[in-house]
């Protein structure tokens, strides 16, 4: 039994750098619960529970503000990604509560970097456009995660107004041997140009992946062969 009432998660980043020059640019927050039995334990564990149990809100801004007060002093170049639940883009305030994250740990809009999946779009796309609108109307960038996974990534992109798009790992993996994956990132690749929209690509492990995605020019690149996700306190300094 797992019992989220009373437990607090750590911030954990991953960093996203260029994929020409490995600059970091930004970082991805990602949560994790430090066990007192287990030790550290991934969010694919906890955060159905979270979802099941209604509380995938609270640990999310408990993550989140913790990240944006960290960060706030950084290189103020450096942008931070937070992911949103399928289950909290039905919150009507959601983008209330982050604005006031925003204002409470003084970290700019215009570094943060808010990820939704094409999967929490099915439920109602209406509702979901008033959120991201909401988000950025104030300055806040919208990045469509796992982009190519879903059936309506096309569709997504014409009619909600996404910043960034990120290509799912399952793609990247084996890119520079596999012709099937290739085209498809290839496609995604020119379709972003066509739209001006950059492009991340998670999920990068090897060298031969980050050389294939150099060339045919995408834009910024995470995953282990750039760095592990650390606490976010790592990167401090």
């Amino acid at each position: 039994y797992v019992n989220l009432h009373h437990i607090r998660l750590l911030s954990y980043t991953e960093p996203i750098v260029t994929c020409e020059t490995g600059e970091i640019v930004g970082f991805e927050v990602l949560a994790r619960w430090n066990h007192p039995l287990s030790g550290i334990i991934g969010p694919d564990v906890f955060i159905p529970v979270a979802e099941d149990i209604g509380l995938i809100g609270r640990l999310s801004e408990q993550v989140i503000g913790e990240a944006l007060r960290d960060a706030a002093a950084w290189d103020p170049n450096i942008k931070i990604s937070v992911n949103i639940s399928p289950s909290q883009l039905t919150d009507g305030w959601l983008a209330q509560r982050i604005v006031r994250m925003l204002a409470e740990t003084s970290f700019p809009a215009e570094r943060l970097v808010v990820e939704i999946t094409e999967s929490s779009l099915f439920a109602d796309i209406e509702f979901a456009r008033s959120i991201v609108t909401s988000l950025k109307n104030q300055g806040i960038r919208l990045a469509l995660d796992d982009f190519g996974t879903g059936f309506s990534s096309l569709s997504h992109l014409r009619s909600l107004p996404f910043d960034i798009i990120k290509i799912d790992r399952s793609f990247v993996t084996n890119v520079s041997s596999n012709q099937q994956p290739a085209a498809i990132v290839r496609a995604v690749l020119s379709l972003s140009s066509a739209l001006h929209l950059p492009v991340i690509a998670e999920g990068v492990e090897t060298e031969n992946e980050r050389a294939f995605l150099m060339r045919e020019g995408c834009h910024e690149i995470q995953g282990y062969l750039i760095g592990r996700p650390q606490p976010i306190a790592s990167y401090a300094n």
